[in-house]
């Protein structure tokens, strides 16, 4: 069923997507492409000059177009052609913050629909350098801002892209560069399709590589993100709104935070999702992380096909009681299959720009988590098709969590806890920690450790119905080393 819906979306995004018109060229409304002077009301006049002519394409030719906030509207795309780069200003002055959405953007659309970013140019917000402007700005007085850890809030520097409750959206083949805060999002909209894209998103802290909020009909593919925060992050803002209906397929991403993502803000939910084909590599937190903590839903997600190298944690899936204000989390009907993965021993975003932070030690190499709430248990997750390669070496003289009742029961619940897979420190597994879940079956999982390690692969705590078919454990020094404990 799940299947049929999700090829329906795809079906229809390719029906709905393609967008006619008349081409316009932006060098005839006086827009200059010199790389200095601020086109932002001639690019303005342009958009909405085609918007009420009935529609069409503006083409940006080879050049430099500098602009601060333009919005764009109902059945105009903006085309850019190899070699044109639409360069943010920055003056952070150049660029409106949005009342209703609360956010800075270089490109806005507000209901609207039928709209695109196409063509071969790039979409360069060049963030750094505004970023750093904005910081001068706050210590001057001249704007207010709280400057938390000595950067602006995130609301209050521009992102490249921002779209809210839009129909009808296509992103194809364009590169997004160095936005100052997230670098695309689209939020509540409906019908959105992104093929083709480069994104090198690393200039400044928050540097997300896209962000789908309570989007309903969505498909991600044949993209690369390099990214300093999450790769593919989905959120649900919306206590009232939902995820749902997404594809995402052959795509490439790295991350100094998650690669695939659901959460933090999971106020709404996330429902059928099909993923396909995903390579996360040199990522400093988790391959895979769905988290529910702040009343979300979660169900009906397929992840098939993933490759995962010098990644800090592969798969985390975590139920939380964060700001769910009385609504009950939920995690159910998970598949995820065809994963092969290597966890290094040391730092995987070393040297990378705005690299993660180092973690609160001392600790082992964290396992892969399933990890819900008492209260609130994880449903129904097959994982099937697995390797994951560890470093081990895992010590006791360093770290150590042990398998008698009293160590297992002293590892904290933390509920309204920010969700990371290495929150809870050291952890008593090294392969796969399982706590507060039903209906949890593995086929076909190999767990190696190339060290060995003091702690068995696989430990669960308060499991009911897990199933566990051709398992491998490769771990040296270890014959006859019971490598399943349950607790519980």
């Amino acid at each position: 069923m799940v299947k049929a819906k999700l090829f329906l979306v795809v079906s229809l995004l390719i029906f709905t997507l393609k967008l006619f018109g008349k081409d316009y060229n932006v060098s005839d409304f006086g827009v200059k492409a010199d790389g200095i002077t601020v086109n932002t009301c001639s690019i303005q006049k342009a958009i909405d000059f085609i918007n009420e002519n009935g529609g069409g394409r503006l083409v940006f030719n080879a050049g430099n177009y500098v602009t601060g906030s333009i919005y764009l509207k109902s059945n105009v795309t903006l085309h850019l052609m190899y070699g044109a780069t639409l360069l943010g200003s920055t003056n952070p002055f150049d660029y409106e913050k949005n009342k209703r959405i609360g956010w800075m953007s270089m490109i806005f659309a507000v209901d609207q629909e039928n709209i695109g970013i196409t063509g071969k140019g790039t979409i360069n917000g060049r963030g750094f350098i505004t970023a750093n402007n904005m910081v001068d700005y706050i210590h001057r007085g001249i704007y207010t801002d709280p400057l938390k850890l000595d950067r602006p809030n995130e609301t209050n520097r521009p992102q490249n892209i921002y779209f809210r409750e839009c129909k009808n959206i296509t992103i194809t083949d364009i590169t997004l560069r160095d936005p100052a805060s997230w670098n695309q999002t689209y939020d509540q909209c409906k019908n959105l399709y992104v093929d083709n894209i480069i994104v090198d998103s690393k200039s400044y802290w928050n540097n997300d590589g896209i962000d789908v909020v309570d989007c309903d009909g969505v498909v991600i593919k044949n993209s690369y993100f390099d990214a300093a925060d999450d790769v593919i992050c989905f959120k649900s803002h919306d206590v009232n709104s939902i995820c749902q209906n997404v594809v995402v397929d052959n795509c490439v991403g790295r991350s100094s935070a998650n690669g695939l993502k659901f959460g933090t803000v999971s106020r709404g939910g996330f429902r059928n999702f099909k993923v396909t084909n995903l390579t996360i590599f040199d990522t400093y937190r988790s391959a895979i992380t769905f988290a529910a903590v702040d009343g979300a839903l979660i169900e009906n997600i397929v992840v098939d096909g993933v490759r995962s190298i010098n990644t800090g944690n592969v798969i985390y899936l975590r139920v939380g009681d964060r700001w769910s204000k009385g609504k009950k989390p939920s995690m159910k009907n998970i598949m995820i299959s065809n994963v092969y993965a290597e966890v290094p021993f040391f730092k995987p975003d070393a040297g990378y720009n705005y690299e993660g932070p180092i973690e609160d030690l001392p600790r082992n190499i964290s396992p892969a988590s399933i990890i819900g709430l008492p209260e609130y248990k994880i449903q129904n997750v097959k994982l099937k098709n697995i390797e994951i390669i560890y470093p081990g070496a895992g010590n006791p003289l360093y770290a150590k969590r042990g398998l008698s009742n009293v160590e297992l029961d002293s590892i904290p619940e933390m509920a309204a806890a920010y969700p990371e897979f290495s929150q809870f420190k050291e952890l008593p597994a090294w392969g796969i920690y399982i706590r507060h879940a039903e209906g949890i079956e593995f086929e076909n999982v190999t767990f190696t450790a190339l060290k060995k390690d003091y702690r068995p692969a696989i430990v669960t705590d308060d499991v009911k119905g897990i199933i566990f078919k051709e398992m491998k454990f490769n771990e040296p020094e270890s014959i006859g080393k019971q490598q399943i404990f349950q607790h519980k």
